[in-house]
């Protein structure tokens, strides 16, 4: 869909493409700490509650599941109802839902606000491929690597924020804090968004009924879905172990250094404009490729530096490897985002639910090869497994073109 064609839909509003995108990519980055916030946060919340070891691990279990929902849910609403109005209703469901939770004087009203929370952040998921939708196919790659780029950021800087404004104020004071940006977020969308009314005609059962549908007759979506969940298992792989990694020898960080180093993966997040860019003029192929190469010879130097004896040689190879990582990542994860959104505009909304759904399942398996490979050969191991993921997206890459035209 064209600027003008989008104009079309939306005669009474003026789009302003630049300042959406802008806008978009903060509301991204905004709303998506709220996912990752409390992996950080959990032992403040459940000593502040007297909250047990079950209720305290549901707090972020419960979060990211509300999430996966509400992609699932929530998103596909966007090829049904009126994408602005959609939106607006969502993020201010996101905000009365992290007032709950600063507010919640019980563990079962926290787990419910923070479920509700989740759920709701879904509106990160409407608002990148409506900004793709105002732009032209030849320059979607772009638009979408802007947006994603405050999503990544967002991602990273979810944990050291979190932690920083805690031991500001307390934990309360963070969801608060996300609650007052969100509408002032929310503010700015309804001045920029477009309204942008869908063509389907359906109910929203046949929508639902759609996925298994979609992923049959979208090879583009199989296959890029696919490599997406295995760039999202080696992020999620090594951010889950490297908190574990580091209060160790040779790295000896204590707690906020360990939150400094977070910062560093943030420099990776600029690998999405490029990558979009870059996708625009052809290149998503050999893009792809050295994405996958670059994650594995990261992981690569991520292990070398847990065997090195100086201090400030692991941590400048722990440190570039962390860049470069997260550089292979958001490269993979942005011309997925290009390919899949570059498939049927009336299924926008659902295709994006779908791609989004299946990567946070390979972050999910991620986490979980993580903790096994820990426990079995440490930090060696830990980066290992990650790097097989990388290994088979470049084997991806070798055996299809699909989607990477």
């Amino acid at each position: 869909m064209t600027i003008s064609e989008a104009t079309k839909l939306s005669p009474t509003h003026a789009v302003s493409v630049r300042p959406l995108i802008w806008i978009g990519a903060i509301t991204t980055g905004t709303v998506v700490t709220n996912l990752f916030a409390p992996q950080i946060l959990v032992g403040l919340m459940s000593r502040s509650l007297d909250m047990t070891a079950l209720q305290a691990g549901l707090i972020s279990t419960l979060t990211l599941l509300g999430y996966a929902l509400g992609l699932l849910l929530l998103v596909p609403l966007v090829d049904l109802v009126e994408n602005k109005r959609l939106i607006l209703r969502t993020l201010a469901c996101a905000i009365i839902a992290a007032v709950g939770t600063a507010m919640a004087p019980t563990p079962l009203i926290l787990l419910a606000a923070t479920f509700i929370l989740g759920a709701s952040c879904a509106a990160i998921q409407m608002v990148v491929p409506l900004v793709a939708s105002m732009v032209a196919p030849e320059r979607r790659g772009q638009a979408i690597g802007d947006v994603m780029s405050g999503l990544m950021i967002g991602i990273l800087l979810s944990r050291p924020l979190a932690s920083l404004i805690a031991d500001s104020w307390n934990w309360r004071g963070y969801y608060l804090t996300s609650a007052v940006l969100m509408t002032v977020l929310g503010c700015a969308l309804a001045r920029y968004l477009p309204t942008l009314q869908p063509a389907t005609k359906v109910s929203y059962g046949a929508l639902l009924r759609s996925f298994p549908r979609l992923l049959r007759e979208e090879p583009v979506l199989r296959v890029r879905s696919w490599t997406a969940a295995l760039v999202m298992a080696s992020f999620t792989a090594f951010w889950a172990a490297v908190a574990l990694r580091l209060p160790d020898a040779p790295f000896k960080l204590d707690a906020k250094g360990i939150a400094l180093f977070a910062l560093i993966g943030v420099a990776g997040a600029a690998a999405t404009p490029i990558a979009g860019r870059w996708g625009d003029r052809g290149f998503a192929r050999p893009l792809l490729i050295v994405s996958h190469v670059l994650i594995v010879g990261a992981l690569a130097l991520c292990a070398w530096a847990g065997m090195t004896e100086s201090r400030i040689t692991a941590l400048a190879l722990l440190g570039v490897g962390a860049v470069l990582l997260d550089f292979g990542i958001t490269t993979d994860q942005t011309l997925g985002r290009r390919a899949v959104n570059l498939l049927q505009p009336e299924a926008r909304g659902r295709i994006n639910g779908l791609f989004v759904a299946l990567f946070f399942i390979g972050g999910a398996v991620g986490a979980a090869a993580a903790s096994a490979a820990w426990s079995y050969g440490g930090w060696t191991a830990v980066c290992a497994v990650a790097a097989t993921f990388g290994v088979l997206g470049f084997m991806t890459d070798i055996a299809t073109k699909t989607g990477s035209e």
